[in-house]
């Protein structure tokens, strides 16, 4: 079972959240060549180690979440909101 720290509700089980994909994916510009979408797309990395994801949090805040887990061992390293935003709102919290 995987614990997820959401920033906003705490920690919570991984049940509660949908897994969303590799978080490291820069898309290309929508005018992009297709060659570049289909790599953009398709063309994953099947990292052994730790990556970053993105999980939205579906019952609980709705938000977006970046994760930095280790795909070995689930640990978690980091998590933040995926908008630069409401991370820096989040940040300033007390």
């Amino acid at each position: 079972m995987i614990r997820i720290p959401c920033p906003f509700c705490g920690e919570r089980d991984h049940s509660e959240f949908h897994y969303g994909g590799d978080g490291s994916i820069t898309y290309p510009a929508l005018d992009a060549p297709t060659e570049d979408w289909l790599n953009a797309v398709y063309q994953r990395k099947n990292i052994r180690g730790v990556q970053i994801e993105t999980w939205h949090h579906v019952n609980g805040c709705r938000m977006w979440l970046l994760v930095e887990r280790d795909t070995i061992t689930h640990e978690i390293h980091l998590v933040r909101a995926a908008h630069d935003g409401v991370d820096g709102v989040l940040k300033g919290r007390t």
